[in-house]
């Protein structure tokens, strides 16, 4: 069965441009031009993904995140000329998984589509009380709260294994720095983000094999980080 696609997009021209993308590789789709029709087609479709412009016509696109989030966890990509930090971050923490700024390329969104696809396949499949994870050579086991690299167990401060949890949790979706900080340490403030970067920095040491050019875990510079998920070749 192909995959179902909602597009939020009221810019004829960018509408075209997704249309002709998803229709080359058959996914089924529905174009919508306004945040209360979206809200309905969402609904009533239930798209395996929903592709979505932030500059609606009658509601922000945030608001039209916050209300599919009240029942439904659908992969949510942003697609939005709004390049300001503020605006990823606001979209993201409101719970989209993924944000792309106009232009953009249409091999990038047919990728981060893959990418959310792929995320929600692995969510399905795997029990939400599963007891290992695994990632390439990366193993964490839940139950026993340890983590294996290669086979070698890697030992992790308390704060460390928490954040590699959560990544694991939301593999291949966008964490922003408040996301996490309120995951890991509750009443957090900005100020916290260099902690949590120095965190970051010290976990990356112990599980990737070049820090400086790490594969597990992604930075999106001044917005947060992402888990990507390693194919078996790699």
């Amino acid at each position: 069965m192909n995959k179902r696609i909602l597009v939020v997009e009221d810019d004829v021209a960018i509408g075209n441009l997704i249309k002709m993308t998803l229709t080359t590789q058959h996914y089924e789709f529905d174009i919508v031009r306004d945040g209360t029709s979206a809200v309905q087609k969402a609904l009533s479709m239930k798209p395996d993904v929903i592709i979505l412009d932030l500059g609606l016509p009658d509601m922000d696109g945030v608001d039209f995140i916050h209300k599919v989030r009240s029942w439904s966890q659908t992969p949510i990509i942003v697609v939005s000329a709004r390049s300001e930090e503020y605006d990823k971050i606001n979209a993201l923490d409101a719970g989209a998984d993924d944000y792309v700024t106009k232009p953009f390329s249409v091999e990038e969104l047919l990728a981060r589509i893959r990418v959310a696809l792929r995320r929600t396949a692995i969510e399905h499949d795997s029990d939400s009380t599963q007891s290992v994870f695994v990632n390439g050579n990366l193993e964490i086991h839940y139950l026993a709260n340890t983590v294996f690299v290669h086979g070698e167990e890697v030992h992790l401060t308390p704060i460390e294994y928490k954040l590699l949890v959560v990544l694991s949790k939301h593999i291949g979706k966008v964490l922003t720095h408040n996301f996490l900080l309120k995951e890991i340490w509750q009443n957090v403030l900005p100020t916290d983000v260099p902690s949590l970067r120095v965190f970051m920095a010290t976990l990356r040491k112990k599980i990737e094999e070049n820090p400086s050019t790490p594969k597990y875990i992604q930075t999106h510079v001044r917005v947060g980080y992402r888990m990507l998920r390693i194919s078996e070749d790699e």
